[in-house]
């Protein structure tokens, strides 16, 4: 998938590895190497390596967003790095904003389990079997979304439930507000 602003998009659902705990810290692969997504694409290790290694060196982050959108950044990813299986982040969804206590109750929930990249292809090729092996990346962000494109992993939250339910109540109560506001003009 590409985005507006040239940036391809690669999906990855929360895998078992993948916690949200203290209420606002997550941590996980955002993306896994060597294996085949929806779209047919494959990432190969060390993809990311010099994409990290040129952040630091400038002294900038990878972004943390809510479904892609770069109006929308909800926390900040303190850590971001390749290992054998992968692209694994840990970082802190900001829940003093709107939409970060919003994506925090959603993934509490369990209605939001999914992770995906934005990216800049710098080198690929193609397999045997046509698939695209990634094998440098840009990386420019890392963002929460509904529907995530590698099928490997399942979600798994921790956290305080009371608060994740309070807050569902709320966003509850604001949605239903919203749409009755809207029926009434």
């Amino acid at each position: 998938m590409t985005s507006d602003m040239g940036l391809e998009h690669k999906f990855a659902r929360f895998g078992a590895e993948v916690t949200l705990s203290d209420g606002a810290v997550i941590e996980g692969y955002a993306s896994r190497f060597n294996e085949v997504d929806h779209g047919g694409e494959i990432v190969m290790a060390g993809a990311y390596r010099a994409s990290i290694k040129r952040l630091a060196k400038k002294g900038q982050r990878v972004k943390m967003l809510w479904q892609h959108d770069p109006a929308q950044p909800i926390g900040v990813w303190d850590e971001v790095r390749e290992d054998a299986t992968g692209l694994w982040v840990k970082g802190r969804i900001l829940d003093s904003t709107q939409k970060g206590s919003e994506a925090a109750a959603l993934i509490q929930a369990g209605a939001i389990d999914g992770l995906s990249i934005g990216f800049r292809t710098r080198r690929a090729q193609r397999n045997e079997k046509g698939q695209r092996l990634l094998t440098e990346l840009e990386l420019w962000e890392v963002s929460l979304v509904t529907f995530p494109m590698l099928p490997s992993a399942r979600v798994a939250a921790k956290g305080d439930a009371p608060q994740a339910d309070d807050a569902l109540r709320e966003l509850a109560a604001v949605l239903k507000g919203a749409r009755l506001s809207s029926a009434r003009d």
